[in-house]
């Protein structure tokens, strides 16, 4: 699937729209295309709802696929989202990265 139908699978609220979206984060370190897309996905009320487990939302790992990817455009994208995020959900993300700003944050996807 491209980049604009998997996102279509994600606003939709499609009943892989994880996977779609999971499938897209796998793509922003090559793609400069999937990282825009993800971005803007992460601010889907519907994303910033979705618990993946505890406090970690599917839009959470959007943005963190965004800073694991490490190119400077994803980056720029992670940062734009998580200012999206309310201040609460902001200072709840930098807790659980453990980072005092965004930009610290170096996380890994394994």
């Amino acid at each position: 699937m491209g980049n604009a139908e998997l996102a279509r699978m994600i606003e939709s609220e499609h009943p892989y729209r994880g996977r779609a979206l999971f499938e897209l984060c796998d793509r922003v370190a090559l793609d400069d295309d999937a990282a825009t897309k993800v971005a803007m996905l992460s601010r889907l009320t519907s994303l910033r709802r979705a618990r993946l487990f505890d406090r970690v939302s599917l839009a959470w790992s959007a943005i963190i696929a965004l800073l694991a990817a490490e190119t400077t455009h994803a980056r720029e994208e992670a940062y734009a989202a998580f200012l999206a995020l309310e201040p609460e959900e902001q200072r709840d993300l930098l807790d659980y990265l453990e980072v005092g700003r965004i930009e610290e944050a170096h996380p890994r996807i394994t």
